[in-house]
């Protein structure tokens, strides 16, 4: 679970709450007030808009992908270099010790669909060159589906406060037009609280909501790619006939010392 994106997103919302309480005698906290930030208009132009303009946007296919994102959001189990650091040193020594043909059981019985297409490329004997190519294809393919997937939201960041312009114009143009003194002036409140109240949504759905999930997928993406990338240096190296100690010590450097000293210990142990 990725508990920094849910205590982030849920703190920012009751610090804003508890905002919008102060302002009773004293300085004490007012939760009536809340409903002062509460307009109907408001929400109907600029998450309506919002929201058609992200569908307008993208093609369905992209829409369709929206609960797979917020899948991976939350999920944080996924890409583990470590791990998988680990099972390309267990794979080296199995093949030092049995040959490349025998991976071919390891690779049946591996879950991740990308390391077990890269696993049966060296088992079937292809051309190193050609392997990584294929490999690196995958990579650089993946990211531009993930760069597309985290765009949407980046699209919705981008024009809220925009639709949040758009309610605040239209608020002023209502109560500019109560004021109208020949037909003796009008309530200029409701109008004026859209006017307002609309721009606050606007940047509520920008950098509350649709800013941080894009942040969040781009990061999802670089932890993919380092992992997939881990990968190929380590599939290129069984094939070359790398000794499981070394390729240990040659893939570390893809990660942060302080992980390359857990595994080392690990290792050692």
């Amino acid at each position: 679970m990725n508990i920094t994106y849910i205590i982030g997103v849920v703190g920012a919302v009751v610090i804003m709450l508890i905002g919008m309480m102060f302002g009773g005698k004293g300085g004490l906290l007012t939760p009536t007030q809340v409903a002062n930030f509460w307009d109907p208009a408001s929400v109907f132009i600029t998450i309506g808009c919002t929201l058609l303009i992200i569908v307008a946007s993208f093609p369905p296919s992209a829409l369709k992908d929206i609960p797979k994102h917020f899948k991976v959001l939350l999920n944080t189990k996924g890409n583990d270099p470590l791990a998988i650091i680990d099972e390309l040193v267990e794979l080296a020594q199995v093949a030092r010790k049995n040959g490349l043909l025998a991976l071919e059981e390891k690779g049946n019985q591996q879950e991740n669909p990308f390391f077990k297409q890269c696993i049966m490329l060296i088992v079937d004997n292809n051309d190193a060159d050609q392997v990584k190519e294929i490999m690196m294809n995958d990579i650089e393919q993946a990211s531009d589906r993930h760069d597309f997937g985290a765009g949407m939201y980046e699209r919705g960041s981008s024009v809220a406060p925009a639709f949040g312009m758009v309610g605040t114009l239209v608020g002023l143009i209502n109560m500019l037009k109560a004021m109208d003194v020949s037909s003796g002036g009008g309530d200029l409140g409701p109008a004026m609280a859209t006017a307002l109240v609309t721009t606050l949504y606007g940047c509520i759905l920008a950098h509350m909501i649709f800013g941080p999930i894009a942040a969040q997928l781009r990061q999802r993406d670089a932890e993919e790619v380092l992992c997939k990338l881990i990968i190929v240096e380590g599939i290129m190296s069984i094939q070359a006939g790398a000794n499981p100690k070394f390729l240990r010590e040659k893939l570390l450097t893809f990660v942060a010392q302080r992980q390359r000293t857990e595994s080392s210990a690990k290792g050692g142990e």
